[in-house]
């Protein structure tokens, strides 16, 4: 991992760390992301009584801990790893897999251009980090055209390499569904009434599409970045049907099921 942080942490910070040596009475690590070292006493390691430190970390681990004390004197610093419930834990980890992603597009970019990675994150991350602490969220901003990685400072060429690779990585997952609508009418003034339903489930929104199948059957898509936009979708699509339902007309959805 490339990132690191300048001077110390401030108390109470939760930090990713690695076990480096283990004694009868506490854990030493590493704070990775600092390049510091810091002391995790026995009694903060774990609520209750604990007869061997091994049976709770080993060396080498990665550890979340938080930030109890600092000696700036004397370069101390004391933390805790059970005073990190579980929501501060799933913070850190998944800040630190956004940035290690980050830091995948770095080296992506470093291979199509054959420099060194190292040489490429401290050409991009200089300017970055003066507007923002992670990578990640620089390159999020850039994806959704909240952020100009040249206006930044960082020379046209290689700002276009990165657009092109962030693009194409933050690119929203889509969720689809697929159904089949039957309509058919006895009404005097049918097509009408046909052509108007569809017409109103074409607007429920821009993420849905019909195709003509023909004997009166249709394709509908609904294409959403999230699941529940596209499920609400769906159900509104399902409320204009239910109002073409009379005693001269019906109509079905049948929705895909996926393989």
């Amino acid at each position: 991992m490339f990132y690191k942080r300048h001077g110390i942490p401030e108390e109470n910070e939760i930090v990713l760390c690695q076990v480096t040596k283990l004694f009868p009475n506490s854990v030493f690590v590493d704070l990775l992301e600092y390049g510091q070292s810091g002391m995790v006493h026995i009694s903060e390691v774990s609520p209750g009584r604990i007869r061997n430190l091994r049976d709770y970390v080993s060396i080498g681990r990665q550890v979340v801990c938080k930030v109890l004390r600092i000696d700036r004197e004397r370069g101390h610093i004391d933390l805790s790893l059970r005073r990190v419930n579980s929501n501060d834990r799933k913070e850190k980890l998944d800040s630190i897999k956004q940035e290690l992603k980050a830091e995948s597009i770095v080296k992506s970019v470093a291979k199509r251009i054959n420099k060194p990675a190292e040489e490429v994150y401290k050409k991009i991350s200089v300017p970055i980090f003066q507007e923002y602490d992670f990578l990640y969220s620089c390159f999020r901003d850039v994806a959704e055209e909240e952020a100009d990685l040249e206006k930044m400072g960082i020379e046209k060429s290689l700002a276009q390499e990165f657009n092109n690779i962030i693009i194409e990585k933050f690119k929203p997952e889509s969720f689809f569904i697929n159904a089949v609508i039957h309509l058919e009418t006895y009404k005097p003034q049918g097509i009408e009434k046909i052509k108007k339903t569809l017409q109103d489930i074409e607007k429920v929104s821009d993420k849905v599409t019909i195709a003509y199948l023909g004997g009166g059957r249709y394709k509908l898509i609904i294409e959403d970045v999230d699941y529940k936009l596209a499920e609400n979708s769906l159900s509104k699509v399902e409320g204009i049907l239910e109002k073409f339902n009379d005693k001269l007309s019906t109509s079905k959805l049948e929705r895909e099921k996926k393989d």
